[in-house]
């Protein structure tokens, strides 16, 4: 059997890449919501918050909601992986 040697720059990579991939239909999704309402996902919070009840609007609000904190998520474990100072493989 032949021997497969990896290194801990790879693995930071090859995680760093699976996390920009995930990241990448995430930012597309928002910039849709963001070119829908012409606004910020904060300024639409906002907007909401004074509106009539608008099924099609709080809809959405749940959506983008959840692609937001998915985003940020995203972006944190990205942070930690570029900051990573130890990486041991189990």
């Amino acid at each position: 059997m032949s021997e497969v040697v990896v290194t801990k720059d790879e693995i930071i990579m090859y995680e760093k890449l699976k996390l920009i991939s995930e990241l990448a239909p995430i930012r597309e999704r928002i910039a849709e919501f963001e070119r829908k309402y012409g606004m910020s996902f904060e300024e639409f919070e906002e907007r909401l918050k004074g509106e009539e009840e608008s099924f099609e609007a709080w809809d959405d609000y749940i959506e983008w909601k959840a692609y937001v904190r998915k985003l940020r998520e995203l972006q944190e474990k990205l942070r930690e992986i570029e900051n990573a100072q130890g990486v041991r493989v189990a």
